[in-house]
């Protein structure tokens, strides 16, 4: 009786051991296991974030600005170290670098791609000026260049023109706007300067008062 007692219960132990080994799961893992898949399927799943206004098209094809064109725009803006220069449509950034580089002015680039801000941001850091330099991944005629006692551009004339209304109301007067290339339409400038690569750089001074047929 003893000996068919042992023999029984190493039987139970055998084929216990068997299940195991062809891959039973015990039942406090399947439990487990169906509770984090429910949870899984029952979380909601986190939204995209919005795209930022600034992520939509560039108005105008990148094209830089060639370096003697650069410097003749801070010549004729008189950019010294105590100036605030705001370049709209900033591309990869040399003109507030070089103006950072040559003068110690603080300058703050716009543009809407956000490749060619860290373009610049990776520029600004070869040049060693990002003390005194920032860029911002921002649409130009929706932020706030207020502070700027110079201005440069590389537009379009048309983007120039539409641009001109937002640099009345915004601009203080005496700020010195620089463009290359493209004039303001019936806004005459102050100077007009030839290159010798054959660019052309627009100086205009904010007014006192705005004409009428500026408004």
């Amino acid at each position: 009786m003893i000996l068919q007692r042992i023999l029984g219960v190493l039987a139970i132990s055998a084929s216990a051991a068997s299940l195991g080994i062809a891959g039973c799961t015990p039942a406090s893992q399947t439990i487990a296991e169906t509770s984090q898949a429910q949870t899984k399927i029952q979380s909601p799943q986190p939204e995209a974030a919005p795209l930022s206004p600034a992520t939509r098209e560039p108005d105008v094809v990148y094209v830089p600005t060639p370096p003697e064109v650069v410097e003749e725009m801070l010549r004729l803006g008189k950019v010294s170290k105590d100036d605030v220069l705001y370049d709209l449509g900033s591309g990869d950034g040399r003109i507030p670098i070089t103006a950072a580089q040559k003068f110690g002015t603080r300058g703050v680039g716009i543009d809407i791609n956000p490749e060619r801000i860290r373009e610049a941001n990776a520029n600004a850091q070869k040049a060693g000026v990002t003390d005194l330099v920032e860029f911002r991944n921002q649409d130009l005629f929706e932020t706030n260049f207020s502070e700027a006692t110079v201005v440069t551009l590389y537009l379009l004339p048309d983007l120039n023109v539409k641009l001109r209304p937002e640099l009345f109301r915004q601009l203080k007067p005496g700020t010195r706007i620089v463009s290359h290339d493209f004039d303001m339409g019936d806004w005459k400038p102050e100077r007009v300067v030839q290159t010798p690569d054959g660019s052309t750089v627009y100086l205009w001074t904010i007014p006192e008062e705005i004409p009428a047929n500026l408004r």
